[in-house]
């Protein structure tokens, strides 16, 4: 058993302390540079590419707060406070809940494969081309019209032009943007810091105001479970649902994209990744269960209001009667919706970035400023922040629908990729004579969690379209019946446009198991201190293993 303070300071078993090990895992690679890559010449004549492009000059600048505040931010927002809503009357609160517990047990393989590939691989974690692009492009206009409608709570009468609010938040992302990674981290951590507070507080109002411990002196119970009930539409209602719980959930693999800029993926992405799961399932699926039963599904806000009245959480505290509560849940989701569009604003730019960087994307967006910044794709997704004003040449509530439903679906296909990469990885990894133990860090529910993954995403993509096609109350023309079939399955073709385009040009193929390059951009961390940190962690009171698998 190598003993963990004789490999830091003495020698281990193999006569290499820690420390020396990691100076020969610097000093055994020699850097060149070959067609604008680095990459790394063993001295024994092997080579190693970091898959780091000469120009890729992103800053190490996230801490182990930052990511696992990245990931919480992206994802708590718009889908659970507002798009809940709309979920609430069409499923009901039993339907609401199992679909977001399923849906989150997905997320939760989805992350942990993630986490993996990304701790192996954390040059750019994984590469959803131009469907992740898509995805967060689309988000911040999406935020941006969903902030107005916000505001709209305390100005109903829009003595404010929502023109102006549009302008001031998209300042407010660019000024955050020119500080960069870490000014961006830091933004992050303090809205998610408002959130994780906030939801707490709802915790401890809502179970008051469920008990009759509110002004209104009501006792609710499970009352709305019986009256109107717990589920509505039946099976369709229950399927109409995954599209909003999937929009829901977008953004908890952000925490591989900012590998790429974390001081010590091998440390951080594992922990930032059993960190968020946890932490969002349970702030989710209780916030949702307290919602649902207070507020019942047939409640005329939900589905009638043009404001945040609309929003579950603000209907709770309005039902309790506490008069201040509904301002400042409101406050909270317009940080929220702020703090959505600006890790749309970082998942879309790091992502074309990536992408040109590979040459799947024109090389100008993949140019890095001084400052670690992607300069021109950060500026392409703010530009494109501007189809928020399209508001003004239609109801606002259509445009929530289409970028929701974009949005929502693109998620989806990004979540099945990533579970189809893993297990690819893992086959390959296999094949080509590696062993589970040379991995950083590996999944706890392995290759089995993400074919999990990719059958329940597969699924997912089925059941949309056979709502798309029979939906709860379809259209009673033909024109309004395809404009249903387009909002609810516009992603899939879009998609299917940029595969046929991408054969054309490339004319690529998939790769074997052998073909399968494993070494660009892999973390190579020798085995030892790999060994060496296991026996340490086995040799750790019950305590401290048991605080290690929850962070």
């Amino acid at each position: 058993m190598t003993d963990i303070n004789a490999v830091r300071g003495e020698k281990d078993i193999t006569g290499n302390s820690v420390k020396d090990l990691e100076l020969e895992k610097q000093d055994m690679y020699t850097t060149t540079i070959q067609d604008g890559g680095v990459v790394r010449q063993a001295e024994d004549g092997g080579v190693a590419a970091s898959g780091e492009p000469a120009e890729d000059k992103l800053h190490r600048g996230l801490s182990g707060v930052h990511m696992q505040m990245i990931a919480f931010g992206g994802s708590i927002g718009t889908g659970l406070f507002v798009g809940s809503g709309k979920a609430l009357a069409t499923g009901g609160p039993a339907f609401l809940l199992l679909n977001f517990m399923l849906v989150g047990a997905m997320v939760y393989t989805v992350v942990m494969a993630l986490g993996e590939l990304a701790t192996a691989l954390p040059a750019w974690g994984f590469a959803m081309g131009w469907n992740y692009w898509l995805q967060w492009l689309i988000v911040l206009p999406f935020e941006l019209t969903v902030a107005t409608i916000v505001i709209q709570y305390w100005d109903v009468d829009q003595k404010i032009s929502p023109g102006i609010w549009i302008a001031l938040f998209l300042v407010l992302i660019i000024i955050i943007n020119l500080f960069g990674v870490r000014g961006y981290g830091n933004v992050e951590v303090a809205a998610s810091l408002v959130k994780i507070v906030a939801i707490l507080i709802f915790f401890f109002v809502a179970v008051i105001v469920d008990l009759g411990g509110s002004p209104s002196g009501k006792y609710l119970g499970a009352k709305t479970w019986h009256n109107p009930g717990a589920t509505h539409n039946g099976w369709k209602g229950f399927v109409s649902i995954f599209v909003t719980a999937a929009f829901a959930f977008n953004g908890t693999e952000l925490v591989g994209l900012a590998a790429r800029e974390s001081a010590n993926p091998r440390k951080e992405v594992p922990k930032a990744s059993k960190q968020v799961v946890y932490r969002i399932l349970i702030f989710y699926i209780v916030s949702l269960f307290l919602v649902g039963l207070i507020v019942p599904y047939n409640n005329p806000h939900l589905m009638g209001a043009k404001n945040a009245s609309s929003s579950p959480f603000v209907i709770a505290m309005n039902i309790g009667g506490i008069k201040f509560l509904p301002d400042a849940m409101n406050a909270v989701i317009l940080v929220s919706v702020l703090s959505v569009g600006n890790s749309a604003t970082y998942g879309a730019s790091r992502t074309i970035a990536g992408m040109a960087h590979v040459g799947l994307a024109p090389k100008f967006l993949g140019k890095i400023d001084s400052k670690g910044r992607p300069i021109w794709a950060v500026f392409i997704s703010l530009i494109v922040g501007c189809l928020a004003f399209l508001q003004y040449a239609s109801n606002k509530s259509v445009i929530f629908s289409w970028l929701l439903a974009i949005s929502g679906l693109s998620g989806i296909l990004s979540w099945l990729s990533i579970c189809l990469a893993h297990i690819r990885f893992r086959m390959a990894w296999t094949r080509q004579g590696h062993s589970l133990e040379e991995l950083p860090w590996q999944s706890p529910v392995g290759i089995w969690g993400s074919v999990f993954g990719f059958v329940f995403n597969m699924l997912v993509l089925i059941l949309t379209f056979y709502i798309a096609v029979s939906p709860i109350h379809p259209a009673s023309t033909v024109s309004g019946r395809l404009n249903d079939f387009f909002q609810s399955y516009l992603t899939i073709p879009v998609i299917i446009c940029f595969f046929i385009f991408a054969k054309i040009k490339w004319r690529t193929k998939v790769p074997t198991l052998v073909e399968i390059d494993l070494d660009s951009g892999r973390e190579i961390v020798p085995i030892e201190i790999l060994r060496a940190e296991r026996e340490e962690a086995k040799r750790q009171p019950f305590s401290k293993k048991a605080l290690a698998a929850l962070c």
